[in-house]
C-alpha cells in the first residue's frame, strides 16, 4: 500500500505542479504512465484479496490474463471496474496514435484514437480520473 501511495503522490504531483506550469503533452503522456504503474500495483493487492476470499483461480502471471479474471471477480464492484478499464487505456497509451493541440497554452489537449473513438484528454478529463483514482485509493485502504 505504500509504494501505492507514493506512486499516487508523484502523480498528484504532475498533474498539480508540472502540469500547472509546463502545460504540455508529454507531462500528460508521464502522469498517465505513473498512473498506470498505480494501479498495477493495487491490481496486485486485489489479487491477494481475491485469494483470501477464495475467488482466485490460479493463472499464468501475465498482466492480461489478471486484469481480465480481475474484471469478473469485482464486476459488481463500479468503482473497481471502472478503474480497470480506465487501467486498459493507461496500458496501451503508448502505442496509439496521438494528436497534440494547444500545447503551452491553458487549453492543452491530447487527443488519442483508442478503440475507433477519439478521447480529448485535457485538463478536465484528467481532474476526473484523478478524482476516480483517488476514490479507489481511499476503497482500498
Amino acid at each position: 500500500m505504500e509504494r501505492i501511495i507514493k506512486e499516487k503522490i508523484s502523480a498528484d504531483h504532475l498533474l498539480y505542479v508540472s502540469l500547472k506550469y509546463t502545460k504540455t503533452c508529454d507531462v500528460i503522456i508521464n502522469l498517465l504512465l505513473r498512473w498506470k504503474i498505480m494501479i498495477e500495483l493495487a491490481m496486485d493487492l486485489l489479487v491477494e484479496r481475491a485469494k483470501k476470499q477464495k475467488k482466485w483461480k490460479p493463472i499464468p502471471d501475465a498482466p492480461r490474463a489478471k486484469l481480465v479474471q480481475l474484471k469478473r471477480i469485482f464486476a459488481d464492484d463500479k468503482l473497481i471496474s471502472d478503474t480497470l478499464t480506465l487501467y486498459e487505456l493507461f496500458r496501451d497509451i503508448e502505442g496509439l496514435e496521438k494528436i497534440r493541440e494547444s500545447e503551452f497554452r491553458k487549453g492543452v489537449n491530447l487527443k488519442v484514437l483508442y478503440k475507433g473513438e477519439t478521447i480529448n484528454i485535457n485538463l478536465d478529463m484528467l481532474k476526473q480520473y484523478a478524482e476516480l483514482l483517488e476514490r479507489f485509493i481511499s476503497s482500498l485502504k
